[in-house]
């Protein structure tokens, strides 16, 4: 049975329809990314999806119960029961601490327990941080104290609505990561979002145009994308002997099980200690994106002046995945055959290299 299911619903305001007749279902463990311009009613669908609103007519069954008739005060125990909030305004008491914020999340539902509290906010990476003012804390922390104030009751609907939106790349990425966290332990999420590089990780996005859904799975090109984030993820890693995530926009993506089996699948990665490592077939392509984004940040800073390293990062991200081999070969041709990145990391050589004498085209990691 899907964890949510939506007949025929539509929410009026007066003559104006915010949603027109929409079907659709969601399954236990599915990541859902809804998406849309301003005013095409993902914040309707959202209420109605988390038990915040309801409909002017349809159906919402939730975990097989039909929530669409419930009364407001039916709703607010049946939330706080069932979906953890995480929103793009961070809502924390001010003159409470990070881990009394969470513990008044878990005093609403039930009763407060200090020590599940602390093992929340650790397992977000504040395990340092318990005794600290909202004030005190970065967005990206108070960020992920609403990830674990969300969690702390065991909800089975994570609703996020655009919880990267106040946060620089940096935090972004460090929330995603705990995202990503979340789904590989089976928590279904949904998340509304304006941003195509979070909505591609989704397994599927619901798009929204005035009122009406239109459901989407990801494209075999962004999947390729996607594969090709990994392999360059775990290319610098295996080079630099820790972890190392060094696309500025880009998030920690090692961390998304779900997206390396289904590399495994393909033969791109196995299975090591635990955890995955290239395999053959994944060291020849990884190093074809590596070549393709390090040629890229030099033609970006030698030849257009960007002295950024933000921004060299975030445009070779982009660039790295559109580059043929025959162009790649050219800018590597323009450039003088370079050894070496902006950031000093060497360069794989290409078939123009080898032809050209500049050093093999073999680099073994």
């Amino acid at each position: 049975m899907p964890l949510i299911e939506v007949r025929n619903l539509t929410k009026a305001y007066g003559d104006v329809a915010a949603l027109a007749d929409v079907t659709l279902s969601i399954e236990k463990g599915e990541w859902i990314a809804i998406m849309g311009p301003s005013g095409s009613g993902k914040t309707t669908l959202v209420n109605m999806l988390g038990a915040l609103d309801r409909p002017t007519s349809g159906r919402v069954v939730f975990d097989g119960r039909d929530i669409s008739t419930l009364s407001s005060a039916d709703l607010a125990v049946f939330r706080r029961e069932n979906i953890g909030l995480v929103f793009q305004q961070f809502h924390l008491v001010p003159y409470l601490t990070a881990l009394e914020n969470v513990m008044l999340a878990q005093y609403l539902h039930s009763m407060a327990d200090e020590e599940e509290a602390r093992k929340a906010l650790a397992s977000v990476g504040l395990g340092e941080r318990l005794r600290h003012l909202p004030s005190q804390l970065s967005g990206g922390e108070q960020q992920r104290v609403c990830v674990a104030r969300a969690l702390i009751n065991h909800p089975k609907l994570i609703l996020a609505d655009e919880p990267t939106g106040n946060l620089d790349e940096a935090n972004a990425a460090l929330v995603l990561g705990l995202f990503m966290k979340l789904h590989n332990a089976g928590h279904t999420i949904i998340m509304v979002t304006h941003s195509p590089d979070v909505g591609r990780l989704a397994n599927r996005r619901f798009e929204l145009r005035h009122g009406h859904v239109r459901a989407e799975v990801r494209s075999s090109k962004e999947e390729e994308e996607l594969f090709e984030d990994v392999l360059q993820q775990l290319w610098e890693r295996q080079e630099a002997g820790a972890d190392a995530n060094a696309c500025a926009d880009t998030p920690n993506l090692l961390e998304n099980r779900s997206l390396l089996m289904a590399m495994q699948q393909k033969g791109l990665v196995v299975a090591d200690n635990g955890g995955f490592a290239l395999s053959r077939q994944g060291v020849d392509h990884a190093r074809d994106v590596i070549r393709r984004h390090r040629l890229a940040e030099r033609l970006f800073q030698d030849t257009f002046e960007i002295r950024s390293n933000e921004q060299i990062e975030s445009n070779a991200c982009v660039l790295e995945h559109v580059l043929s081999p025959e162009v790649t070969n050219s800018i590597c041709k323009f450039l003088g055959h370079p050894k070496e990145c902006p950031h000093k990391r060497p360069i794989p050589g290409g078939e123009c290299c080898e032809r050209s004498g500049k050093f093999p085209k073999v680099n073994n990691m």
